[in-house]
């Protein structure tokens, strides 16, 4: 396949959100309680909720830098490329990369809305999550009509409130939530708890709205060296997807709720084959402990439940097949330090080729396995000629891709702030 004619869509991005996001999103008389982001004495900004920091501004968003400089945050919005939290300039990026759609997962807000299950008030944190989704919903997504996919933060903590945003987000088009990896990991229900999950997978389930589990949550849930470097998290951090899917599928919800559908974000694909070998083995063998999965076997389960998202796996793509070709998709990650930007076309057209993966497959990787699986028409407001990596390049020829330092950055961000 030419690189000009493929069709793209990122499954895993991120937004980092921009200050201002709550402007258009809340009533007067909250907006001094809305989380903030604050420049503290050491020139680094961070997001205060009911008096404590949340997070960095900028969790890795390194995108643009040389990779020398690549550390775990920017420490302000004015060191980050722009297309980090302006929608404008993220659709350039986008074009500039080929890439017709996005989802993005959140920054601050952490991807099981953990920041705000953590603050003290919570009402005041379920208000402030229901307009971080309107602002995701209504602003960030709504920009350019067919670009982004939407994707809602649930209250984890609430179980009626769960259900309810869910079922308010979805009205308003979301097919997809993320949702905690490993909820026992920050002090809630374990998956197995279907007591306390269940009524959130039936409705789920109902409205077809995705599960997205992403890399993140759960790394609590490895216990490192104490003199382990960081390297240690970062590149086991897509086994703790092996043991959400352990839960999901032992744990009883995938039987229980067979149109239960969940991504696993940024978790790759190389685990797969071997964890469905090992499911299938132990479930064939080990039947004195009484398992029940209906007459198939557990990897048949899993696959009628899973999207399982990479993005760069070259021994995988050799396995395609074992893993199952109609449940991988493929993910950008801007702007992390894993994203492949702006040059992801080429990057996946010689990653595919190196593993014979025919056209059709490349379609089913690219575009078409994402866009069944979350019920999303890629081509409802824009044609599919108008939707290749050839007609998005040409949208934005002027994209400026070079490298530059933090300092760099910064001396830009000032140049166009004073003159505007």
């Amino acid at each position: 396949m030419n690189v000009e004619d493929m069709v793209m869509v990122s499954i895993d991005d991120h937004v980092i959100e921009p200050p201002d996001m709550y402007k258009n999103h809340l009533p007067a008389k909250y907006m001094d309680l809305a989380p903030k982001s604050i420049v503290d004495e050491n020139g680094f900004a961070k997001w205060w909720f009911q008096g404590t920091a949340l997070g960095s501004v900028g969790l890795n968003a390194v995108v643009g830098w040389p990779n020398e400089e690549w550390g775990l945050n920017p420490s302000t919005f004015a060191e980050m490329r722009p297309g980090a939290y302006d929608i404008h300039e993220r659709v350039r990026d986008m074009n500039r990369n080929g890439i017709l759609a996005s989802m993005c997962f959140p920054s601050y807000a952490g991807f099981s809305a953990r920041y705000f299950q953590q603050a003290e008030d919570k009402d005041l944190s379920l208000l402030m999550l229901k307009a971080y989704n309107d602002w995701h919903i209504d602003e960030w997504c709504t920009a350019y009509p067919g670009r982004m996919i939407p994707l809602a933060i649930i209250p984890v903590w609430d179980q009626p409130a769960m259900v309810e945003e869910l079922r308010r987000v979805a009205a308003k088009g979301v097919r997809a939530v993320t949702m905690p990896e490993l909820p026992h990991v920050q002090g809630l229900p374990s998956y197995h708890d279907l007591e306390y999950w269940g009524p959130f997978f039936q409705a789920a389930s109902e409205l077809q709205v995705v599960m997205c589990l992403h890399i993140g949550q759960g790394f609590g849930a490895i216990t490192m060296a104490p003199d382990a470097p960081i390297d240690n998290m970062i590149i086991l951090s897509n086994q703790v997807s092996s043991l959400a899917a352990q839960d999901l599928l032992w744990g009883g919800a995938f039987r229980t709720y067979p149109e239960l559908k969940v991504a696993f974000s940024e978790g790759g694909i190389g685990w797969i084959p071997f964890y469905l070998d090992r499911c299938d083995r132990h479930y064939t063998n080990q039947r004195w402990l009484g398992h029940d999965f209906g007459g198939k076997l557990p990897s048949e389960i899993f696959r009628e439940h899973s999207l399982a998202c990479y993005v760069t796996d070259p021994t995988a793509l050799k396995v395609r097949h074992d893993i199952g070709i109609d449940i991988i998709a493929w993910e950008c990650d801007y702007p992390h330090s894993d994203a492949i930007w702006p040059n992801a076309p080429e990057w996946v057209q010689a990653e595919m080729a190196g593993a014979d993966v025919p056209d059709d497959e490349m379609h089913k990787i690219l575009w078409q396995n994402t866009c069944r699986f979350f019920g999303w028409d890629p081509f409802r407001h824009i044609a599919q000629e108008d939707a290749t990596v050839g007609a998005l390049r040409a949208l934005s020829p002027d994209v400026d891709t070079t490298i530059r330092s933090k300092h760099e950055w910064r001396k830009l961000y000032h140049q166009r702030t004073t003159s505007a």
